[in-house]
């Protein structure tokens, strides 16, 4: 199945009749909405819960870091330095910000509350999930993000939304990640705690990937933020 193209393009999942939750999942750079679509079978989610998981497609858009390549990306960015950031175009990180949240309306609009929502990502897809789900201004169920990063995170303060406070934050990350480095992941986790926030962190002995046990960890985390 696939939404109406005045929005993202998308796969869509539903693990049941009439979805009454919704998991919005989205892609690191370079990928597309199928990257994840296999894992929804993985997550050993309740037969009892019905589930609308949504993949959506990132735009084509020239990336800095692989030197102006265009590929599906959320937004331009560039590495400055492990330990100090990202330079992220912030026109084109707001803009995949508003695409995501008309997408988090269109379940409004087919009766799937905004508390029963989470939002989800790997990598790129991860920062964005924490980007927007922060600043977003209705209650979500949730936050996810794997091997990704906070960007912008000199904006959070004045840009975050109450309304997601406390929102539960799953991150997790390869210790042995080269292309989101773990010290970058970790100085986010480090602000969002400092900030008040309740972040469920957890580390795995992998790079920049998704492995058995970090699987079994999201199903636990999923199976509690959406009963």
């Amino acid at each position: 199945m696939t939404i109406p193209t005045s929005l993202l393009p998308a796969v869509e999942l539903e693990t049941g009749p009439s979805p009454t939750h919704a998991v919005l999942w989205l892609h690191g750079l370079g990928a597309d909405g199928h990257d994840f679509v296999p894992i929804v079978d993985e997550l050993a989610l309740p037969s009892t819960l019905s589930i609308r998981f949504v993949f959506p497609h990132a735009p084509m858009r020239p990336v800095s870091i692989n030197r102006g390549m265009v590929m599906r990306a959320w937004h331009d960015y560039d590495l400055i330095d492990p330990n100090v950031g990202v330079q992220e175009n912030l026109d084109s990180l707001r803009s995949s910000q508003r695409a995501i949240e008309a997408l988090i309306d269109r379940e409004t609009e087919r009766g799937i509350k905004p508390e029963n929502v989470v939002l989800a990502g790997f990598s790129q897809g991860g920062a964005l999930a924490l980007h927007t789900g922060l600043r977003h201004s209705e209650r979500l169920a949730g936050i996810m993000a794997l091997s990704g990063y906070l960007p912008a995170p000199r904006t959070l303060a004045a840009e975050a939304h109450r309304a997601n406070f406390a929102t539960p934050i799953f991150m997790a990350h390869g210790r042995l990640d080269s292309v989101v480095p773990l010290v970058l992941a970790g100085t986010s986790k480090q602000q969002l705690l400092a900030s008040g926030y309740a972040v469920d962190w957890h580390e795995y002995p992998m790079a920049h990937t998704v492995c058995r046990e970090e699987i079994d960890d999201i199903s636990r985390w999923l199976n509690r933020v959406l009963e």
